[in-house]
């Protein structure tokens, strides 16, 4: 075997246990026992998924998630969406170097590449493998068969996790034509290549897009094609989106097609966090504890999360089935800001989230629900009213308990980093007890893939 089929073989899918975990689970179905069995749902005669909606918490791993819990909901308490879902795994988050050597510390493009396309990819890499080959993504592939498909997150749309399910770029900061000019040339419309992240979005056509993001599309113009000179936000008008810009004009909406996609832009970037206290410091171990804050930046016309949700799936549901990615981005961008407030509000809305996508699922009966994260984050849990050598923050629970949460992966000023842990995935719904095991994220693609039965690349 040639270094080069070498390194393509291990940036595809080095693992194959969900695979495998599917198939013996479709074979025991058609058999007419693993549905009572089991309880995943379905009926006797097709106990596939018809629609499949996946969660990713960006930056949530079991410190976040715990951290959450016992905020909100104390020791003995359950987050109603994310602990309620039956079967449980773990995913392994590593990513590539250019070499095809290991890299145990990924970002969000190479993880959100993985699942999206079930290739292991290089840090920065949207859509493509370490040769800077595109891959077909689960979204295009539903698209291809023809479900209906969404995209939605707390980020901008251009951004890593919801970029990777509608793009082909070598850099994930080739948001808008401005910026892959100048750093994907290869990529530039004008080169010949397929655009930016924004354009290309514009293109794949999802039904429903929700999120931030809109200073680019009314800033930055085409350089080149049918829209040459024409902002980004009117080329979308051009093609027929229904642009909304707040929740009640979301609300408003009453369908979402081919014909007339949802465009859905409710901030000039990332969507502001739900909740606000004190970032970490070096002393805040030993501060009072506090309780954490409505974030009074957040503008009410901002839609939560989980109405986002809801008006996806209320647009996406039908006999053709769907798929639909949603993204809780800002546990993330605040573990890297040391805001446990910041972190732990969107840990609950992402929950909010899935509990209305499990009501959902629950009247369906056809529909997998999978909630999982892209990476760790450097938040721990550590002794109450201690400081650590990093930085720490103080909160106050609600059963009245200080709970100290430690950042120490970077000095005051300087960004958190992300960690190399395995984060969780849970599942429910037609086959989602593939979940139950030790896998690659790439292994995600392949369980997508083969419960909405999407053709494969090979």
């Amino acid at each position: 075997m040639s270094s080069t089929h070498s390194r393509r073989a291990t940036s595809r899918r080095p693992r194959r246990a969900i695979v495998v975990a599917v198939v013996l689970l479709v074979v025991i179905a058609s058999a007419a026992v693993a549905v009572a069995a089991t309880g995943l749902g379905g009926d006797d005669e097709d106990p596939a998924a018809r629609n499949v909606i996946l969660f990713i918490g960006d930056g949530m791993g079991d410190s976040e998630i715990t951290s959450a819990r016992n905020y909100e909901y104390g020791t003995g308490g359950r987050l109603p969406g994310i602990d309620a879902l039956p079967h449980n795994g773990r995913f392994t988050t590593h990513s590539l170097s250019r070499d095809g050597s290991p890299d145990y510390v990924s970002d969000s493009a190479a993880t959100a590449t993985a699942w999206a396309t079930g290739t292991k990819t290089y840090d920065g890499a949207i859509g493509v493998d370490i040769d800077d080959e595109p891959w077909p993504t689960l979204l295009e592939l539903a698209k291809k068969k023809g479900l209906r498909t969404g995209n939605v997150t707390t980020s901008a749309i251009q951004d890593a996790t919801p970029a990777a399910q509608v793009a082909h770029v070598p850099a994930r900061s080739c948001q808008g034509p401005e910026e892959t000019a100048e750093t994907c040339p290869d990529s530039a419309l004008e080169n010949g290549g397929s655009g930016s992240i924004t354009e290309q979005l514009l293109r794949t056509r999802p039904d429903v897009t929700l999120g931030g993001g809109l200073e680019i599309l009314e800033e930055e113009e085409a350089e080149s094609g049918e829209y040459a000179g024409v902002t980004l936000l009117e080329q979308a008008e051009r093609r027929g989106y229904q642009l909304v810009e707040d929740a009640h004009s979301l609300a408003a909406v009453e369908s979402a097609d081919q014909k007339s996609p949802l465009l859905g832009l409710f901030a000039d970037q990332h969507l502001p966090v739900s909740w606000v206290g004190p970032k970490a410091t070096r002393t805040g171990g030993e501060e009072p504890a506090v309780r954490c804050e409505p974030n009074d930046n957040r503008p009410s016309s901002q839609p939560s999360l989980a109405q986002m949700t809801e008006k996806a799936l209320s647009l996406l549901d039908g006999e053709k089935g769907f798929f639909l990615q949603v993204e809780s981005a800002s546990i993330d961008k605040s573990g890297h800001d040391a805001n446990a407030c910041g972190q732990i509000g969107e840990v609950v809305a992402l929950d909010e989230a899935v509990q209305a996508a499990r009501a959902f699922a629950e009247k369906d009966e056809r529909t997998t629900v999978l909630v999982t994260s892209d990476h760790g984050q450097a938040s721990q849990i550590v002794q109450a009213g201690s400081n650590t050598r990093g930085l720490t923050a103080t909160l106050l629970t609600n059963e009245g308990a200080p709970m100290t949460v430690s950042y120490g992966s970077a000095p005051k000023g300087v960004a958190q980093a992300h960690t190399g842990v395995q984060v969780p995935i849970a599942g429910e719904g037609p086959n989602a007890a593939a979940v139950a095991d030790l896998n690659e994220q790439t292994d995600l693609f392949d369980l997508i893939a083969s419960l909405l039965s999407l053709q494969d690349r090979g």
